[in-house]
C-alpha cells in the first residue's frame, strides 16, 4: 500500500490527470474554433461543412437517405482533412502556450554550476573538433 501512496503522490501521476482533463476540454474549443471560424472560411470556396467533401473512389456512388453508401466506393477526405486542421492547430497551441513558455522558464532556472558545466562540454567539443581538423589538414 505504501509504494501505491508514493506512486500516486508522484507528481507525474497528477500532471497526467491535470493534462488528460485540460486536453479534453481543450477539444472542445479548438472543435468549435474550426466549426465557427475555419470551416466558413473554406465556406467561401465551397461547402461550410468539412465533412461533406468526398470523392467516389469506383463507379457512381449511391447513398441511402440513412447516409450509408450502397454502391461504389465513397472516400470522405474532407472529414480527414478537418480532423488534420484541428490536430494541426491543437498542437500549435500547444506548443505556443505551453511548451516554448516552460522551455524558457526552464532554462532561467538553470542554475550557474549547470550553465558553466554545459559551456565547458561545449568548449571540449569545440577544441576536439578544432584538433580534428588540424590533424586532417596534415
Amino acid at each position: 500500500m505504501k509504494g501505491f501512496k508514493e506512486f500516486l503522490l508522484r507528481g507525474n501521476v497528477v500532471e497526467l490527470a491535470v493534462a488528460v482533463v485540460i486536453g479534453a476540454a481543450f477539444t472542445n474549443i479548438v472543435n468549435a474554433f474550426v466549426k465557427g471560424v475555419i470551416n466558413p472560411i473554406i465556406g467561401v470556396f465551397g461547402s461550410k461543412d468539412l465533412a461533406s467533401y468526398s470523392s467516389c473512389l469506383k463507379g457512381p456512388c449511391e447513398v441511402s437517405a440513412t447516409g450509408e453508401v450502397t454502391r461504389g466506393i465513397l472516400i470522405l477526405w474532407g472529414s480527414v482533412l478537418s480532423a488534420a486542421l484541428q490536430f494541426l492547430i491543437t498542437a500549435a497551441v500547444v506548443y505556443f502556450v505551453l511548451i516554448v513558455p516552460m522551455n524558457r522558464m526552464a532554462a532561467r532556472r538553470q542554475s550557474p554550476a549547470e550553465a558553466a558545466a554545459e559551456a565547458e562540454a561545449k568548449e571540449v567539443e569545440l577544441l576536439t573538433e578544432i584538433r580534428d581538423a588540424l590533424v586532417a589538414q596534415r
